[in-house]
Parts: C-alpha cells; sequence; structure tokens
C-alpha cells in the first residue's frame, strides 16, 4: 500500500511495526480485518513534534488530512459512559450537543488527561482509536468516514498512523455520526 498524506514521513505497515505503536493499538491491528489492517500505515515521528499543528508543519501534512481523537466522558445517574469521537484537525467535536445526546448524559466534556491515559493505555497526544477498550462507541464524524486518508496518532506521541477514513468504521463500536465535526471559529 502507498499512503499519501505523509509529507515528509515514509510509512511502512503497521502490522510490521508494533514497536511504533502502544500496545493495545499492536493487540487491536493484529484482530482486525486482513483487508483493513493492510490500510494501515505508521511512521516514527519526534514526540516532541506530535501535536496536530506542529507535526503538520514541520512534516508537511495538510491540517485537513489529520484527524484528532478526543476521549469524553460524562454522567447519567451513577453511570460513567466514555466515548472516542474523530474529528479532522480543522474542526471541533460537538461535545455538548451531538456526543451529549449520543451518550444520552446530562452532560458531557473532554475526559481528564490521566484518566483518558490510564483508561486506554496510550499516551496523551497520541491517543487513537485503534485499540481502546471494549464498549466504547467510537464516533466518526462523516467528513473523516469520507476523507481519502487521515492522519492520526499511535498511541504514542513518536507515531503517525496512516490510512482511509472508511476504515475506521470498521473498527468495533465505531459508528457514522453526522455533523460531529463543527467548523472552529
Amino acid at each position: 500500500m502507498i499512503w499519501t498524506t505523509t509529507g515528509t514521513l515514509d510509512a511502512v505497515p503497521a502490522t510490521t511495526r508494533p514497536d511504533l505503536v502502544a500496545q493495545p493499538v499492536a493487540a487491536a491491528l493484529a484482530h482486525l480485518a486482513p483487508e483493513i489492517a493492510a490500510t494501515v500505515g505508521v511512521a516514527s515521528i519526534d514526540a516532541d513534534l506530535a501535536d496536530t499543528a506542529v507535526f503538520c508543519e514541520r512534516y508537511g501534512v495538510a491540517p485537513e488530512a489529520s484527524a484528532n481523537c478526543v476521549v469524553v466522558n460524562g454522567r447519567r445517574g451513577g453511570d460513567e459512559r466514555f466515548a472516542a469521537c474523530m474529528v479532522l484537525a480543522t474542526t471541533r467535536a460537538d461535545v455538548n450537543g451531538v456526543v451529549r445526546r449520543r451518550l444520552d448524559v446530562r452532560t458531557a466534556s473532554f475526559a481528564p488527561m490521566d484518566e483518558a491515559v490510564a483508561l486506554t493505555g496510550m499516551q496523551f497526544g497520541g491517543i487513537t482509536p485503534i485499540g481502546l477498550p471494549v464498549g466504547w462507541p467510537i464516533l466518526v464524524d462523516a467528513a473523516v468516514a469520507a476523507a481519502p486518508e487521515v492522519v492520526l496518532g499511535g498511541g504514542i506521541r513518536g507515531s503517525k498512523l496512516f490510512l482511509p477514513g472508511s476504515a475506521l468504521l470498521a473498527l468495533p463500536g465505531a459508528e457514522l455520526v453526522e455533523g460531529l465535526g463543527r467548523a472552529i471559529g
């Protein structure tokens, strides 16, 4: 497979480099259908350059090709619910509208960093939908799913994944959500 949104990076099949992803990501890649797993590339990056804007500038990747995985939580009664939201880096997840209604909670907010890291087994700034805890919904904005290829975290700050946006819909718990990503500004 040839990945096209890599900018100055060289991607290789992610299944051949489990050392470049977090352990939960490597385990999930091994359980994906082979035809989906084959579409996932990985490249090593400088961990200090993992944040989207800095990453895109340094490695020549278009911000509109980058997708962010945002971990959100909400409560209803004593029940705490989590979800991952996949939105393009040029948009912001509609946490208080779309996500709150989908989770059926009174309020929804970004999960605290320490909690998101502990629950996912991934590094903050590298959290990805591949390998998230069982039972978490993965809400994929329609623009992400329609993208021919997106760049996202590898579970660690020192790598990025490259894959067709539609491949995210093959993940356990993934669902297409219209209007999840809202324009910034």
